[in-house]
């Protein structure tokens, strides 16, 4: 087993409202692992280029700060997707994979992003409530909303069923009812050897703060409560 697992967060977050204020990381100390939080390139504490092909390929950026050698790796919304990505090039990285908050449309090309432009410029629609979602998280001061818009705009990699079928390690799929990326149907079927957890009650803003996430996802990479 690993000593190593990595955590990647989600768009227009960062690693510190994402693991560690939820408890993540210090629970992974506590299991004598080593917990590895990265923050995304435009995001936290990484640098935030203002052009979107400086994002081209975010998937390798990732790869260049992982711990070396094969490691267990939980990621939550794009950082998920950038490590199943990951994954599909490189599954001799990884031991574990857990998946929080992907569902299928990781298999759909890249939708008009001007309503989340808007958003993270602060003018989104009032009864937007992911617009608004977004926009308070563009608001932390710790936040570049040009950052994430070019982050947003990147350049994509098209993830395909077909490149699946190499991701042989355990891959744990935990989603919940409420999320708006799924159902998982496709993406479970793609990987030969996906578990899938229902998270009841809980909607895609809210799984990195989900105790049963939390429970599932360590327990999964052996880090459990």
């Amino acid at each position: 087993m690993s000593a190593d697992i990595a955590f990647v967060h989600g768009f227009a977050t960062d690693s510190r409202r994402t693991w560690s204020e939820a408890g993540w990381l210090e629970l992974v100390g506590d299991a004598g692992r080593n917990a590895y939080a990265i923050d995304l390139l435009g995001h936290g504490q990484a640098d935030k280029p203002h052009e979107s092909e400086a994002y081209r390929d975010l998937h390798l950026w990732v790869d260049e700060r992982l711990p070396p050698g094969r490691i267990d790796a939980i990621g939550f919304s794009l950082g998920g997707q950038l490590l199943l990505t990951l994954a599909a090039l490189k599954p001799e990285r990884f031991e574990r994979l857990v998946l929080l908050g992907v569902g299928d449309t990781v298999f759909e090309s890249a939708s008009d992003p001007s309503l989340l432009v808007d958003a993270l410029r602060g003018t989104a629609d009032e009864t937007d409530r992911h617009g608004q979602h977004f926009a308070a998280l563009a608001s932390e001061p710790d936040s570049d909303p040009e950052a994430l818009i070019a982050c947003l705009q990147r350049p994509r990699f098209n993830l395909t069923e077909e490149m699946l079928c190499s991701v042989e390690i355990p891959v744990l799929i935990a989603l919940g009812d409420a999320d708006f990326v799924g159902p998982a149907d496709r993406l479970v079927a793609a990987l030969p050897t996906a578990t899938f957890t229902t998270l009841r009650g809980v909607d895609h803003f809210v799984t990195p703060k989900s105790f049963d996430a939390l429970s599932v996802a360590l327990e999964f990479v052996g880090a459990g409560l």
